[in-house]
């Protein structure tokens, strides 16, 4: 069966009506629960949201269903859209923080993959208490989420194998550290930071003050990657601030 998105957007299942196999006209509101989430498997997140959700109670309740958020993956939205300054605003971030719990929630502790940016540690600190299943965590951009959640994370979420703290300047060597000493399944690290040889693409976009924060602490966070994360298979350190002391010492780890 397939479902046009106009369909999700008269606000009421009054109208919307198909056909049963005798031919007599029924409402959508009669359909099964699973042949309701089979449908709504279908979708992307986006459409679920800004349509079935609003439609009525049982598709909301439908929406929820665990099934539907094994992963919550945002980075499709953003890499789609041109970045904004708006993203960097206390609001956006409080939004993100909403949805990222409101997902993490209806998973009831299944959600295995999350993808998101511009969240903080008030959603994260969620996240360690209620995904022991998480496997692959990546919150690129996210100047509020800090070692104190990526502690919790590494202590709870022991699963994981993948994480991207790319542009997080307020996740240090302690949180890899924490990382590489609890998640024995460890594989895959991206901690890229702005390009801040020439920061003009970032220019009136990302905040000054935390464009001219870039982490100092390049050869401390080889340290402990090459300590502490003998198993990894991937690793990405784009514009890092280490010396050549540190990447021997580095090198020499892994």
């Amino acid at each position: 069966m397939s479902v046009s998105d106009d369909k999700f957007s008269d606000g009421g299942d009054s109208e919307i009506q198909t056909k049963s196999v005798s031919g007599r006209s029924t409402g959508w509101s009669e359909l099964t629960h699973e042949c309701l989430i089979s449908i709504l498997s279908r979708l992307t997140l986006e459409h679920r949201w800004r349509g079935p959700m609003l439609v009525c109670k049982s598709w909301l309740s439908a929406c929820k269903d665990p099934s539907l958020h094994s992963k919550f993956d945002l980075d499709t939205h953003f890499d789609s859209s041109s970045e904004s300054s708006r993203w960097w605003t206390p609001e956006f971030e409080k939004k993100i923080d909403s949805m990222l719990r409101s997902v993490v929630d209806w998973s009831d502790g299944y959600i295995t993959e999350i993808r998101v940016r511009h969240c903080s540690d008030r959603s994260l600190n969620f996240v360690a208490e209620r995904c022991p299943n998480l496997q692959v965590l990546s919150i690129k951009s996210c100047p509020n989420a800090t070692d104190a959640s990526m502690v919790q994370i590494s202590f709870k979420c022991t699963k994981l194998r993948e994480l991207d703290i790319s542009y997080c300047n307020e996740i240090s060597h302690e949180s890899l550290e924490m990382i590489g000493r609890n998640c024995p399944n460890f594989k895959v690290l991206k901690r890229n930071l702005m390009n801040w040889l020439d920061p003009s693409q970032h220019v009136g976009i990302v905040p000054n003050d935390y464009l001219n924060a870039c982490p100092q602490d390049g050869d401390l966070e080889a340290a402990a990657i090459s300590h502490f994360m003998p198993h990894l298979e991937h690793l990405e350190l784009r514009f890092s601030k280490l010396s050549a002391k540190g990447l021997h010492q580095f090198v020499k780890g892994v």
